[in-house]
């Protein structure tokens, strides 16, 4: 990828931004102060109302390679698509406004790609930008992502969480090109892309070593706009779950759902919508053990079939569940990835 001679930068950097004149300054700065310097950024600005596209050419201070796109408010999918037709890049890498950029971030992440071809999409492990105590759930969640950075164990958890930080990632151009970028589906539109892009047997893997802020604000979008909502989420997660077990499940075998209660249940509803019968749920609670849940029986572990003839989609969202769950299916010989997926 290097030594090209057609004058195209090798990474254009995409940052969508709305009303962020007071940390936007700081991620561009993070992004000038890269140790490797063939990068272009463009900062398409979202219809801000404040003072955020002057901040932008403050920061920029005259460097060519840096563009402002001023829009009217139109979202952050068609913000982002924006930054993907503007780009010249053959890698693409996220950035957001309230982010910030180690040194040495796009000139490792570069190197990851360059040594190895069969990965897609190269991301990092991230720094937790937040109050631990107050968003304990996100911090948690950053804790779970950091453990996560090869291919193989990437998407075995892609559908328990997003595996990887939007503004952590970097990809190769000819993804969007081949599989499509963004798409304003009411899903989280990162997740969405994620999932869409290892359906379709794309790689996925970490730099190890902490290479962005990832900042917790109370303005994040994830924290403010209804397509980051759990039911938001789990409609994407079992669209795509659901075209994985169409595909790669014998017809011969049957699909359970571990897990029998109303909210395991309500989160895993758009399986059947999406064309996948259950044959059964599976609960450790004596007093669901032998009924039925919407119609469909509740059996215990010791019921459930081998994996011969059963797959396990571990639904379970309880803290320290979905470990022993993976423990007790890996002991009766199931393979994750092959004979279950845990799920949440």
């Amino acid at each position: 990828m290097r030594g090209r001679t057609d004058g195209r930068p090798l990474v254009s950097v995409i940052l969508p931004v709305r009303d962020a004149a007071a940390t936007v300054g700081r991620a561009v700065a993070s992004i000038r102060a890269q140790t490797l310097t063939d990068w272009e950024l463009i900062v398409v600005d979202d219809g801000s109302r404040d003072t955020t596209a002057e901040a932008v050419e403050a920061a920029a201070e005259g460097d060519p390679r840096i563009r402002l796109l001023r829009r009217s408010a139109s979202g952050i999918v068609a913000a982002l698509n924006a930054g993907l037709a503007a780009a010249r890049g053959v890698l693409v890498a996220r950035m957001d406004a309230d982010d910030f950029s180690l040194p040495e971030r796009l000139e490792r992440q570069v190197a990851l790609l360059e040594a190895r071809p069969d990965v897609g999409v190269a991301s990092c492990r991230v720094a937790f930008g937040g109050d631990m105590a107050a968003a304990r759930g996100y911090f948690l969640h950053v804790e779970w992502l950091n453990r996560l950075c090869e291919p193989d164990e990437l998407a075995r958890e892609r559908f328990v969480d997003a595996p990887v930080a939007h503004p952590s990632v970097m990809f190769r151009r000819e993804l969007v090109d081949r599989l499509g970028g963004y798409r304003e589906t009411g899903w989280p539109e990162d997740y969405e892309l994620w999932l869409r892009w290892m359906d379709a047997g794309v790689r996925f893997a970490k730099v190890r070593e902490v290479l962005l802020r990832w900042e917790d604000s109370p303005e994040r979008l994830s924290r403010t706009d209804p397509r980051y909502g759990e039911d938001r989420f789990y409609r994407c997660k079992c669209h795509y779950l659901a075209r994985w077990l169409r595909r790669e499940v014998d017809g011969r075998r049957s699909v359970f759902l571990w897990g029998a209660g109303r909210v395991t249940r309500r989160r895993f509803a758009a399986l059947a919508e999406e064309g996948v019968c259950l044959a059964g749920y599976v609960d450790v609670d004596a007093k669901k053990i032998g009924g039925r849940a919407g119609g469909v029986p509740v059996i215990g572990p010791e019921a459930l079939p081998g994996p011969e003839a059963a797959f396990v989609v571990a639904g379970v969202g309880v803290r320290g569940a979905r470990e022993l769950i993976r423990a007790e299916l890996t002991r009766r010989g199931y393979v994750e990835g092959r004979d279950f997926f845990v799920a949440a």
